[in-house]
This record gives structure tokens, sequence and C-alpha cells, in this order.
């Protein structure tokens, strides 16, 4: 009791003592990590040349595009957006030293090129209407954050506001790279050059003593050396932050058992059965396959058979089936059954339905029209899917009016790089090369059809050119039930996992997987935002976990899969942004730091001072090269030694050149005569040609210049 009273009587100095140690813990919290005291970086996910990119309204983005491209990974579409962030921030410092604006005029025709489509945005004649899409935008901005429909889309005044900065920019970027690509023409001057380069040439006769004349154990190379070699080559050896790491996978796959179960449901297909049905309280007849009806196949596969695969409609040849089946298939009779049997990680019971004949092989042109989100989609491709299909169909009825406009629309419009160059086109070929929607247009249509075809890489406008030959085809129907792990077998495997990971508490990683058994994989200079773990797919968790502050070398870990399963990983290396190690770089770096110091030793002890001599001195036969030129600086059995060629052509005929120390050896060349071209009354051909080479890839290079040099420091880490 006293000692109670005593605490009473001091419970304000007390609580003074507990409110202190609180606030000393809170101010240790936040200034080790300033950031969240004076609002720095944790809500800011990158900086560009001093502009932040602001965390909720990058999410908001990645949200929108998510929606775009709902195949792709969250990380990947955060990828893609960072990029476009960075890229538009790297070009607004641009256009701000230039003084680029889009005037409201300007931005009025943007808008109407890009939304002319909409029928938000038409008026009664079909012609865009400028008092619509301001109607409709003063709309969205009064409802906002609440969402309006146009054409098949969701978006609130943000998203329209965003859109119309991105034609903004577009519409600079545009600017922009005109005047680069108008200051990159090629000069007469440069062209005669090129030419000079390229057909000037010299007859030459050397003498190579090869650096692999001398043994790689008589030349040292030590970690100073390799640390030297470092230092002089920085850019070559810079290197970003890595950790490697290893991994046991525990897969939860199908045992024997489980796929013996599930062969055995299948009886009831084969043979029919009468079911209770518990929804109904009633008996269920389930005919045998072989019974069911062409009219009733559709509801058998997807609502009796319950699989997952859908019935296709459609008649395939043999090399469509799968492969280990399909010989069986194809000689069955109309009505037959086969299976169940495994197949792609499923079991199949399959009917043949009807058969046919259809071409086996056609020729065809097409027109790809691209949009985002369509698989192999280029970073050029800005066009929204509605926007896309507008388009294919426009092109249709100018093809199908004049089929002669072809050519020029596939060179103006396609996305298809390979047919391009082609006119669209794609010789006879097999049903099985092109996709599924595409084949199944060009072998169940007749030659001069044309028409719009949607496919996972966007839509085409396919004209059928010509057919030959034909062969039989069926149509089948296939019950598919995915072979699945019983809850059995993934009980075992995570008791295994388990068992690993109590193990490794006193135990070497690669010691104890031995002795259980387990296959122990690799996985080296893994990057803080990679997302893939080779062989186990998209795995952030196990990223964010290697680079996180307290994971040491040594440490390991429990994870999910994709799929089903875990995988128990341990980091084996930290190697942290700046040089290269010596360890690590010496792969590359002791080739060129030896030949460095053959190169001394091959010339100390030459004596000589012509090739023949050279040659006799160390026991090597001379080599004659004709016609070198410096376009391609080429020896003939050397290989390429653009030293050699360059100090070659600094000779005059008849000349003797000193040592040289070339890619692959030390030389000595002697020119024994200059071929001098004849000069060209006019250079303005190879100028146009060099200035086309220039401009096609001014766009990448100039930005890739310019982002190499803009000074951006990137968070993302911290929110992926």
């Amino acid at each position: 009791m006293a000692v109670l009273n005593k605490i009473r009587q001091r419970s304000l100095f007390l609580i003074f003592i507990i409110a202190m140690a609180l606030f000393a813990f809170v101010l240790t919290d936040l200034f080790r990590n300033s950031d969240a005291l004076f609002g720095g970086s944790q809500d800011v996910v990158a900086t560009v040349n001093g502009k932040n990119i602001n965390r909720i309204d990058f999410m908001n983005r990645v949200e929108n595009m998510q929606r775009q491209l709902p195949n792709s990974t969250s990380t990947q579409t955060m990828n893609r957006v960072y990029d476009q962030q960075v890229r538009r921030e790297v070009m607004n410092t641009q256009f701000d030293e230039l003084g680029l604006t889009v005037e409201q005029d300007q931005m009025k025709d943007l808008l109407e090129q890009n939304f002319s489509s909409y029928v938000e945005f038409q008026n009664e004649a079909g012609l865009f209407d400028e008092n619509k899409l301001t109607e409709f935008v003063a709309n969205l901005k009064a409802i906002n954050p609440e969402r309006a429909t146009l054409g098949t889309f969701q978006l609130n005044y943000n998203d329209w506001v965003n859109s119309e900065n991105s034609i903004a920019v577009s519409a600079k970027e545009r600017a922009f790279y005109n005047m680069v690509k108008a200051g990159v023409n090629a000069t007469l001057n440069e062209a005669e050059v090129d030419y000079l380069l390229e057909n000037s040439s010299r007859d030459l006769r050397y003498v190579q003593v090869p650096y692999s004349s001398i043994n790689d154990s008589l030349v040292e190379v030590t970690k100073a050396d390799i640390k030297a070699y470092i230092n002089e080559n920085k850019e070559k050896y810079e290197v970003e932050a890595t950790r490697d790491i290893v991994f046991v996978e525990f897969k939860e796959e199908p045992s024997k058992a489980d796929e013996d179960n599930l062969k055995a449901e299948f009886n009831k297909f084969i043979s029919g059965k009468v079911e209770f049905n518990d929804s109904n309280g009633k008996n269920d007849t389930i005919l045998p396959f072989t019974q069911v009806k062409t009219a009733d196949i559709n509801n058998y596969v997807s609502y009796i058979g319950e699989s997952e695969e859908n019935y296709s409609d459609t008649f395939v040849k043999k090399s469509a089936l799968p492969t280990a089946v399909a010989d069986t298939l194809m000689n069955l009779n109309v009505g037959g059954v086969y299976g169940p049997y495994k197949d792609n990680g499923m079991m199949k019971l399959t009917k043949v339905v009807e058969e046919t004949t259809i071409p086996d092989s056609a020729k065809v042109r097409h027109i790809l029209i691209a949009h985002l989100g369509a698989t192999r989609v280029t970073a050029d491709v800005t066009r929204t899917e509605i926007e896309a299909k507008t388009l294919a169909d426009s092109v249709l009825a100018v093809v199908k009016a004049d089929r002669s406009k072809f050519p020029e629309l596939v060179t103006a419009l396609s996305s298809d790089q390979g047919s391009v160059n082609n006119g669209g086109e794609y010789d006879f070929h097999p049903s099985t090369q092109m996709v599924k929607p595409f084949s199944d247009f060009e072998f169940q249509n007749n030659v001069g059809d044309i028409g719009v075809v949607k496919t996972q890489f966007g839509y085409h406008i396919i004209e059928i050119l010509d057919q030959k030959g034909s062969s039989r085809a069926i149509k089948t129907a296939t019950i598919a039930k995915k072979i699945e792990p019983s809850t059995e077998t993934i009980d075992n495997v995570f008791t295994e996992a388990s068992k690993l990971e109590i193990a490794l508490q006193d135990g070497d990683f690669q010691e104890v997987a031995k002795e259980k058994g387990l296959e122990v994989k690799p996985v080296n200079g893994i990057k803080i935002l990679d997302e893939n773990i080779p062989g186990i797919g998209s795995q952030r968790p196990i990223v964010r976990w290697a680079f996180e502050d307290g994971t040491k070398v040594g440490d390991y870990r429990r994870f999910t899969i994709p799929g089903g399963g875990y995988a128990v990983a341990q980091v084996t290396k930290i190697t942290k942004k700046g040089l290269m190690d010596p360890e690590n770089a010496s792969a590359s770096a002791l080739t060129e730091i030896r030949n460095k110091k053959k190169a001394e030793m091959i010339r100390a002890k030459i004596t000589g001072t012509t090739v023949d001599e050279v040659a006799k001195n160390q026991g090597k036969s001379t080599a004659v090269s004709s016609a070198v030129n410096m376009k391609t600086p080429t020896l003939t059995g050397a290989g390429s030694e653009p030293k050699v060629v360059g100090v070659a052509f600094s000779l005059a005929e008849g000349e003797t050149s000193g040592l040289i120390d070339g890619n692959r050896g030390v030389f000595m060349v002697t020119v024994t005569k200059i071929n001098e071209v004849t000069k060209l009354d006019n250079y303005q051909a190879i100028a146009n040609r060099l200035s086309t080479t220039r401009t096609n890839a001014a766009q990448t290079k100039v930005y890739n210049a310019l982002k190499e040099t803009a000074d951006i420091e990137d968070n993302r880490a911290t929110f992926y």
C-alpha cells in the first residue's frame, strides 16, 4: 500500500516521464526517416529535373492504365506509366527552354482530330460539333469525380484533363522532333567523306604476332591491375545495386492419385449416370457423350460436363489437334468419342461432331491497326481500341471501293512490320500459322472476300488472294477438366516447405537441400525494380525482401508462388550501386589486361624495322590484304582491326608503320598500293540516304540522350 501511495503521489511526474519517452520514440523514428518529417520522397515517385512526380497522381494514372491493359501485371503497368511520366518531364524541360506552346486555336484543331469519330461529339449530319464537346467537358467538370461514358470507356474530368495534356504534349513533341530532324540532314561534304571512306582502299602487306602466342599462365594479372583497369574504364563497369539469391521451389502439383481420381469421374460421361441434384431435390440423368445431339453439344459441354474449355463451332485440321492424340481423333467417325486422356494439364474427353474439307493453304494480304493494350504494341501507338476499330472500318470501306489503294494503306497504316515491305502480303501458308480469328477468316471464306477481323494484335483488314488444295477437317467438342492437386497433396507440399525452413535454422542451405534431395536454383543480378524470378514468375515480394535494409547475406524466408506452392529463398550476395568489384569485373577485364601486358612482352622481343624482318625475327609468315577500306576495317586473315587500318591510311604508298597494338596481336604493316576512287560529280543521293538514316534514328537517340543527361531520382521501389 505504501508503494501504491507513493506512485499516486508522483503520478503527474510519471505521466510526464512516459510522455517524454513516447515523444522521443516518435522523434527517433521521424529522424531515422527524415522524409516523413519534412514531406520528402514518401509522396514523390520520382523527381525529374527538379519536378516531382506526385504519388497520388501517379497511382491514379497507373489505375487508369491498368483498365486499358488488363493483361499486364501491376509492375508492368507501373513501369509503363513511369516511362511516360519521365518522358513527359524530360521533354517539358526542353519545351520550356525553347518556349514551345500549344495555343488555343491549335488545341481546338487537335481535339477535333482526336475526337471527331465519337458520336457524342457529332451533329445530325455526322460532323464534328465543337459545342457538343464543350458541353460534354462542362458536364464532366460538374459531376467530378463521377464518371461519364465516352464511346466504350468511362472517364471523369481528371481523366479528360490528362487526355488533353497528353494531346498537347504530343503536339509539342512533334514540333520539337521536326526541328531536330531538320538539323540532322547530311551535308554534301559529309556525303563525300562517307563515299571516300567506303570506296577508297589500300593494298597491305603485314605481319601479326598474335597475343595467343604467349600462354596466359605466363602473364600475371593482380587484383590491383583489375582495380586500376576498372578505374580507367568507369563507365564500362558502373553497376546498379543487385542481389543474388538461391531458392528451392515446392510446387503444388497433382499426384498420380489425383489424376486417377479425376479420370474416374469421366465414367459418367462415357456410360451415362443418374445423379441426385441438391439444388432441386430431383434426380438428373446424364446421357453418354455419344448420344448427345449436335444441337445440344454446347449446353452439354458447358453445363453438364462443366468443361474448362468452351465448345468452338469451327473446323480444324490434324495439325491443330493435340499432337499425342491427333491421329486417333482424325480416325474417329462422326459421333465417335475418345478419352479420357491427359493433355496440357487437363483430363479430356473428345467427340467428333462434324466433318468437312477446307483449303490446305491460303495467300492473303492485310493491314494491322494496333491499339493500346494489344499484344506486341510499340511505344509510339497511342490510339484506343475504339479508335482502332473506327479506323479499321474506314479503311475497309476505302479498299472495298478501290482495292488498288491497299498497298499504299499498308505502308501508311499497318503496324505489322513483318509484311509492310510485301504490301501486307503473306504467301501461301497453313491454317496453323496465324492466330485463330485470322486463320478462321482466311480458311472459312472464299477467294476475294475482304473484312475486318479482331485478334490479340489489333484489328486486321484482310483480303483473301488465293487458296490451294483441300483436305478433311473435323469439328470437335471436348469436356476438359483441370488436373488439380487435392487438399492432401497441398498439405504435403506445405509440410515439406516447412521442414526445409526448420532444418535451415541449424544447417547450410545447399547441404540441407542436398540431404533432402531438393534442387537449389540460383538467380544472380536481381535489380531493385525487377518483378520476375526465373522459374517462378512474378515475385515482387522476394525482390522487395532481398533489398530491405535489414536483409543480410544468409537470410532466408518462405514465399507463396503464383500458381500454388512455395519458394524458400536465401540471399547469397549483396552488391551495392557503384563500380563493379574486381571479382565480377575480371571476366571481361582479364583478357584486355593480359593483352596489354602481352603487347609489351611482344614488343620487347621484336627486332627489325620492316615487315619481313619482324616476320623472320618472330618466326611468323607475312600476309596480304587487298582493297581494305575505312568503312569496314577488316584485314584478311586477322579480322576486324580498326586501329591497324587507321594507321595504314595515314601512310604513303610503300611506307611501313611502326608496331601497332591491335585487337588480336601486335602488327606491322606496309602499304603496297593506294587505290584512290574517282570522285563523283554530285553527292546528293548519298546525302539523301545519310539524311534518311539520321532522321529515322533521331527521335529515339535524342530522347535517350536527353534522358541520360537529365537529373532523375527514382523512388519507385519505395511504393512497389
